[in-house]
């Protein structure tokens, strides 16, 4: 027996310790390991053993419906680094409710795709929906794979699932007599961390159909157009994933993805503060599509908690002209949104809402003991946390409150010598830093530039689990991307400035936000821009 040690809970379930011992003991519950790839039969240690009365637990978990390897996964794999492949595992609430939505539509289908399917959840709960459909699992961690295979064998599926251990945007699908169903949880992995190839052929396919691409897009987006790719008009499918897609711009592929080829059925959003994925700070979105029958009307609606996701066709039913239409697609299913009143503006038509500057590599460039011998007048005071403006309240005014952040000249070289020879003692430090090496530094005019705005008469946070707050800035700082600054179009007066910072601290709704898990509420420029404000006759005090 390996490492197994008996749970301190009282209740006798076995704690599984690592990894090795994971695969291990998936690798016992198989029954046919002919199948096994080599990537999973590496993973495998044969020293490692467990008693019957061990395994005969595991296996009447799995046939209650649970599944203790997976959450054993999630348990020994951190949610840091199962971030890095997106390996979020869905609770069987919104995986009921998915399957049966799918299990209430007009043919059943042949065969059921799951393209990023870890330990098998959705698979599992289809075989039981659909007990003559071919199963077809896509994973690239074959440790999760490993799992499948197991909870497969305990619950007498294994005969008709083919797991295929790779990249879903690698996956081939051959035609089959009949429709397919598509049902999971595509990976959330940003865009940061896709490599630029596949942000090249997500670009390509994308323009293929004639739809934006945006290399913004996350994995979960690709894991849609590469679903629009390989389906074929019959087929349907319904997949969770976080709910950003709604209003971001790279999301303009998807929601044309909807509203043309792929059939936009039905959303379902749930409610952030439900937290769908207990260890993942992320909302969710159900999406329903039915390839190549996109009906008259997208039914939309938000849900307050998971049990009230079945059934999954109640919600609100717009026209899709209406939808198409719209800029953002939150407006249809956000609770509480603000109403417009006919004597108001917009922000942006007063304002150029800015997000603040990135530095890439705060530790070199807030200063610090080394930027003493810089010269005074290269170090701005700034806003360089939220704290900042939330402890000032409606006005901040004293600058020596505020940390420093360096910002150099692009051309350094014409400086006097003895500022010269600072600033060149101070960028050998950096570079022992590798403040020249990130992506930030690499793609501005010169590494040692940061860049920083001028100061914005009214500075605002923007992430928070509240409403942004609105400060008046007499101290003429700068601010770094934890804020938002506010710069008129138009020369104005203190006196006006001081009422619409007024105005927008009593009005400024979360509703105008996007909300993400947990009720953390985020304000992107845009998003602050739409913020209404009543026109200038009301402030009377423009310049």
């Amino acid at each position: 027996m390996g490492k197994i040690q008996e749970r301190p809970d009282g209740q006798g379930q076995i704690m599984i310790a690592g990894e090795d011992e994971l695969a291990a003991l998936a690798h016992t519950l198989i029954t046919d390991k002919r199948r096994l790839t080599k990537a999973e039969r590496d993973l495998v240690s044969t020293e490692i053993t467990f008693t019957e009365a061990e395994l005969a637990e595991h296996r009447e978990a799995i046939r209650a419906g649970g599944d203790p390897l997976g959450e054993a996964f999630c348990s020994i794999r951190s949610p840091e680094v199962r971030r890095g492949q997106g390996a979020t595992y869905t609770p069987p609430a919104i995986v009921n409710a998915m399957i049966s939505w799918a299990s209430g539509e007009e043919t059943e289908p042949v065969r059921i795709v799951d393209p990023g399917a870890g330990s098998g959840r959705f698979i599992a709960a289809a075989a039981r929906a659909f007990p003559q459909a071919a199963l077809v699992a896509v994973e690239i961690d074959p440790l999760a794979t490993l799992i499948l295979r197991a909870n497969a064998t305990i619950l007498g599926f294994v005969e008709r699932l083919t797991v295929a251990i790779k990249d879903y945007r690698d996956f081939a699908l051959p035609r089959v007599d009949g429709p397919t169903l598509f049902v999971g949880n595509p990976p959330y992995v940003r865009h940061h961390d896709i490599e630029r190839s596949r942000k090249t052929w997500f670009t390509e396919a994308a323009r293929s159909f004639g739809f934006p691409a945006s290399g913004l897009a996350g994995l979960h987006i690709h894991f849609f157009l590469r679903t629009r790719q390989i389906a074929r008009p019959g087929d349907y499918g319904a997949f969770i994933t976080a709910a950003e897609w709604l209003d971001v711009n790279y999301g303009s592929v998807l929601r044309k993805m909807l509203a043309d080829g792929l059939g936009g059925a039905s959303l379902h959003v749930i409610d952030p503060k439900a937290r769908p994925f207990t260890d993942a700070l992320t909302t969710g979105a159900i999406t329903c599509f039915r390839v190549g029958k996109r009906p008259a009307h997208f039914t939309m609606r938000t849900v307050d908690s998971l049990d009230q996701l079945t059934p999954m066709t109640a919600g609100q039913a717009v026209d899709w002209p209406t939808i198409e239409a719209a800029p953002r697609w939150s407006i249809f299913v956000r609770h509480g949104a603000p109403e417009h009143r006919s004597d108001e503006i917009e922000l942006g038509e007063l304002f150029r809402v800015h997000r603040g500057q990135v530095t890439g590599c705060n530790a070199v460039w807030i200063e610090g003991p080394q930027a003493r011998a810089l010269p005074p007048r290269f170090l701005y005071p700034a806003v360089t946390k939220a704290r900042d403006l939330l402890a000032a309240g409606v006005s901040l005014a004293d600058p020596a409150a505020l940390k420093k952040v360096i910002d150099l000249p692009v051309d350094i070289e014409t400086l006097p010598a003895d500022e010269l020879k600072a600033v060149k003692a101070f960028l050998k430090w950096a570079r022992k830093m590798e403040a020249n090496k990130g992506f930030v530094a690499t793609h501005r005019r010169a590494w040692w530039s940061v860049g920083l705005r001028e100061p914005a008469p009214i500075l605002c946070t923007y992430m928070a689990r509240r409403s942004p707050a609105f400060v008046r800035n007499r101290a003429g700082a700068r601010h770094l991307n934890i804020a938002h600054g506010l710069y008129p179009v138009q020369p104005m007066s203190d006196a006006a400035l001081d009422e619409i910072a007024r105005h927008l601290n009593e009005t400024a709704s979360m509703a105008s936000g996007r909300t993400y898990a947990g009720g953390l509420v985020k304000f992107e420029p845009g998003e602050v821009s739409r913020l209404r404000i009543p026109d200038m006759s009301s402030f009377g005090a423009t310049a």
